[in-house]
């Protein structure tokens, strides 16, 4: 679907502008950064700072902590196991390491623990790398260019970023590993993006002072995870991959242990009993609860598995008040909506505009004073850009991009958007993009150590579904990084654990018992189950249906 004339006459209006905003950039006269009085005033049309859509959990570790009244809905709800209906004797599967999500952090964590000489079960919800990592584009950050960057440079602007709330500690092993985490991929045969004479080519991404965000096009997050889960193939004697089967429940020991969990296969709908003397969640984040009706980037199985079932087992929550909405996500054509625009695009020069063709904000800015921006414009100015679709985005102008760095620069750098694009008719180096807000990454999460430890003895946790590490949002490049370094340190002292540590005893699902009596003991009287493990986007008349003749989900 071209764009239709009524959009073709707002394009005229970027077009009469680019050759003087091209211009103008060649000549280094940037449109200039918000001042830090300007960025706390946007702010205040970013969704996490609202208390519209907030509810304080009433159960669990952190009872009284006000988030997203979506997730509270979730850990307000029953386990989709009774465990007074659960033989925990009859175990299908007994392993050294079990990594509950099949992703970038699960994958490394697998690596990492086979290095202990730890035998490894990934159970993954769909197939083996269907995860967000998967869908990250535009890059990973780190300080492998030491002549004029360091991990230094690297933790001040992440700690920035995060709104200097970050937990230093978790910040200083992301930046501190980050170099070597590259080297890992290259030499697992991740090919990114360099120069001709081999030297990594590194752009800026928002809110970063130096040039470190490694690429590989526009499908960094795809090369990643065809790097490293085909490298965990080669080994299947050591890591057996289980794949459409997510995890419904944890089981603990009679010593408070995590001592394995139960799997749910999707296509079977049989139960799992899983026994292992160490336990990874690695389940990545919720876009798909689309908290506040936003949409979002994220595959199909982000549902937020891994915080229900860490919670109910007894973990605390860490910075869940934020998430992050990424600033460009696709409005037009209707049939991509939501779909990420990588950052690399205003990294590598492309203005964002309003519907006069003006620009309003700092293409560069970190992503939460960034969305807030466009939020702003479409919604206090009233500038945005109409879609066919009845909503509003504002302009992202690529075609910049071979203007400034030469043609076809576009159709090389950002091979999966160019041909998304085409398909409809549009060419991005010609074209600009509308775009709006659309949610994107999980800013907290599980609270946990820099070691990968959590508070239950024999849970490990790596990735999107812990917080602390990027404090209150989260700089382009940092995600990729943040599943790999965890992942990997998770893995490591998972696997040390199970084959050092691990302490044996009776299996029991008494914490699941127990906080049922803790939903009932607060008033919380529901028919609701968690983890959702895939989200239905059926209408209530068929879901109300779908009740009414087939019950799915408590093992009976």
């Amino acid at each position: 679907m071209p764009y239709p004339p009524e959009l073709k006459r707002l394009i005229n209006v970027v077009e009469k502008s680019r050759p003087r905003r091209v211009e103008e950039k060649k000549m280094g006269n940037e449109f200039p950064a918000l001042s830090i009085e300007q960025r706390t005033d946007r702010l205040k049309y970013h969704p996490d700072h609202s208390d519209e859509g907030r509810t304080p959990i009433r159960v669990g570790a952190s009872k009284g902590y006000a988030i997203a009244s979506e997730i509270v809905e979730m850990l307000e709800s029953k386990s989709r196991v009774d465990p007074d209906k659960v033989d925990l004797s009859q175990v299908d599967y007994e392993t050294d390491v079990l990594i509950i999500g099949g992703g970038g952090a699960g994958t490394a964590a697998a690596l990492l623990a086979r290095e202990e000489g730890a035998k490894i079960i990934i159970a993954t919800k769909l197939r083996h790398g269907d995860a967000n990592t998967m869908m990250a584009e535009g890059g990973i950050q780190a300080a492998t260019k030491g002549w004029k960057d360091s991990p230094y440079y690297h933790y001040l602007d992440t700690l920035g970023g995060g709104h200097f709330v970050n937990v230093p500690e978790l910040v200083g092993a992301l930046v501190t590993e980050a170099p070597l985490v590259v080297k890992w991929l290259e030499d697992l045969g991740t090919m990114l993006t360099k120069f001709p004479d081999g030297v990594l080519n590194t752009l800026h991404g928002g809110g970063t002072s130096r040039k470190r965000m490694h690429s590989a096009g526009d499908i960094t997050g795809t090369e990643i995870m065809r790097t490293i889960r085909d490298e965990a193939r080669n080994y299947p004697k050591d890591i057996t991959v289980l794949e459409f089967s997510p995890a419904v429940e944890l089981i603990l020991n009679e010593h408070g242990h995590c001592a394995g969990a139960i799997l749910y296969n999707l296509e079977t709908e049989e139960y799992h009993i899983v026994k292992a003397k160490a336990i990874i969640l690695a389940t990545g984040g919720c876009g798909r609860v689309h908290i506040q009706n936003f949409l979002t980037t994220n595959h199909y199985g982000a549902t937020a598995d891994g915080l229900v079932l860490g919670y109910r087992a007894g973990m605390k929550m860490s910075y869940m008040h934020t998430i992050q909405y990424h600033p460009t996500g696709i409005v037009f054509p209707e049939q991509a909506e939501g779909v990420l625009i990588s950052e690399k695009f205003r990294g590598a020069g492309s203005n964002v505009l309003n519907i006069d063709g003006e620009q309003f904000v700092y293409e560069r800015e970190p992503r939460d004073v960034e969305s807030a921006s466009f939020i702003r414009e479409c919604t206090k100015v009233g500038k945005g850009v109409p879609s066919p679709n009845g909503k509003y985005g504002v302009w992202l102008d690529s075609p910049m991009i071979d203007l400034l760095m030469g043609e076809g620069t576009v159709e090389k750098e950002f091979p999966g958007k160019f041909i998304l694009f085409k398909r409809y008719e549009i060419d991005i180096s010609k074209e600009p993009m509308l775009v709006y807000p659309t949610l994107h990454y999980q800013n907290g999460g599980l609270e946990f150590k820099g070691n990968g430890e959590t508070c239950v003895p024999g849970l490990f946790a790596g990735g999107e579904v812990t917080g602390g590490v990027h404090g209150q949002n989260r700089l382009m490049g940092n995600s990729l990084l943040d599943v790999l370094v965890f992942g990997r340190i998770a893995g490591r002292t998972a696997g040390a654990y199970a084959m050092e540590s691990a302490k044996e005893g009776n299996l029991t699902l008494d914490h699941v018992r127990a906080y049922h009596k803790e939903l009932e003991a607060a008033g919380i009287v529901t028919d609701r189950i968690s983890p959702m493990l895939l989200p239905d986007y059926s209408s209530e008349e068929v879901r109300k249906r779908r009740l009414t003749t087939h019950y799915h989900g408590t093992l009976l």
